[in-house]
């Protein structure tokens, strides 16, 4: 029963589809972690959350964590002045995405999945997060700010023990990821390919945390 991280999917309906049916071929007895930032940048945010409810309704093992721009989201559809800086970043693209003028054509299906997100997961073997933790704080697992912004980050081994940590947020080239996984010189592995992003990156990727084999896919959006 293989488990696999993604994270960082970023509207890439098409990528994602490809990455999880056609690269990981997965089944439900599998288990599929996604580390948030399921929308904006890419061209299909809806089809993203919709895809990702589908294989929970198919019966599908499915983990969902927050990121920083579903976070930016929830604020937006609160405070005005969020709405611009998150209109800003790109989210006229999500909005164009659900077929909406404003927050309020946003379905209470997808509200509702974005409000149950998780912040972390602790395994047994990993902590699974979207940007990271502030180990110097007196709890690191309190700080919501840091687990969806954080950038860089030491660790502090005797919280973390033995596991490693799994994180997106930070694009990431492949080549480097590669040679992180390869050499694993800090229990820390950053899985944001940069999917909408130029050369260098571009990739979608999934790691199987029994394995530690990384799958990527190029952007399939074009």
């Amino acid at each position: 029963m293989p488990r696999y991280a993604i994270s960082d999917i970023h509207g890439c309906c098409k990528t994602f589809r490809y990455l999880v049916e056609e690269e990981l071929r997965l089944q439900p007895q599998d288990h599929l972690y996604l580390l948030g930032d399921y929308i904006d940048r890419g061209p299909d945010s809806k089809g993203v959350l919709e895809y990702i409810l589908s294989l929970r309704e198919k019966g599908y093992q499915v983990t969902t964590l927050s990121g920083n721009h579903e976070d930016m989201l929830l604020h937006a559809r609160d405070n005005a002045a969020h709405r611009m800086a998150w209109l800003r970043i790109s989210g006229g693209e999500t909005l164009k995405s659900f077929d909406a003028e404003s927050l309020d054509g946003i379905s209470p299906r997808y509200w509702d999945f974005l409000e149950q997100l998780e912040l972390y997961v602790a395994l047994e073997d990993y902590l699974l997060v979207h940007a990271g933790f502030d180990f110097s704080l007196q709890d690191p697992f309190s700080d919501r700010e840091s687990m969806l912004w954080i950038r860089h980050f030491e660790v502090d081994v005797t919280v973390l023990g033995n596991r490693k940590i799994v994180h997106g947020h930070t694009p990431t080239p492949l080549s480097k990821m590669e040679h992180s996984l390869k050499t694993e010189q800090r229990p820390v592995i950053n899985i944001d390919g940069g999917c909408t992003y130029g050369a260098g990156y571009g990739y979608l990727t999934a790691l199987n945390l029994d394995t530690l084999q990384l799958h990527r896919v190029r952007n399939r959006e074009t």
